[in-house]
């Protein structure tokens, strides 16, 4: 009776770990108001449709398998970056977590933080939303060229609405994550330090 015990201990506590890392990975530290939380968690939800959107190419017969494994990369890539948001609000973004070597406990540098956010909410908003919406009114590329003919903006009918409905969510990703980084900046410039930051790190 005491080996089934033992035996069903690690099952059970499974679940009660992958709560305890689902909160570390989301719940937000003291001082992130309810709206900012709702924002960072909406980041990973602008990216999502996009994905959804495009991983069925990657199953098209004729497709080459560098292209297929292309489209899966970059879906998860991108779902795995817009994740790194909730950094912002998280504990893991103002303390290294203890999975990281040699920097486990030790809090995150402000700017360390501020600086790729920035750069990146700039560079999204520039590429998603100013370039692609301009694009999409004019009828051509970034470039300046006519959109190509199998292009998926120049569909019509439930399958342009479909498409629209996946990727305008898009154009939110940088305005989004500016918000996020501004307000994570006001923070950390008005806490100076954050408590617990040698024994607490998920």
């Amino acid at each position: 009776m005491q080996q089934l015990r033992h035996a069903e201990e690690p099952t059970a506590a499974r679940p009660g770990r992958l709560r305890a890392a689902w909160r570390a990975a989301h719940d937000p530290v003291a001082g992130v108001s309810r709206r900012t939380q709702l924002l960072a968690y909406a980041v990973p939800c602008t990216v999502l449709p996009a994905g959804i959107w495009r991983l069925p190419a990657a199953f098209d017969q004729g497709i080459a398998l560098g292209e297929r494994a292309y489209i899966i990369f970059l879906s998860v890539l991108s779902e795995v970056l817009a994740f790194t948001a909730i950094g912002l609000i998280a504990r893991w973004g103002e303390v290294f977590p203890n999975w990281v070597p040699f920097l486990r406990g030790r809090q995150v540098p402000t700017m360390a933080a501020v600086i790729p956010a920035a750069i990146g909410a700039a560079i999204l908003t520039l590429v998603f939303t100013v370039l692609f919406l301009v694009s999409e009114f004019r009828g051509t590329t970034i470039q300046g060229d006519d959109l190509p003919v199998g292009s998926p903006s120049l569909a019509t009918g439930w399958e342009a609405a479909w498409y629209y409905f996946c990727y305008a969510p898009l154009s939110l990703w940088g305005p989004l994550l500016a918000v996020l980084t501004i307000a994570y900046r006001k923070r950390r410039g008005t806490t100076g330090t954050t408590s617990g930051t040698t024994s607490g790190a998920a």
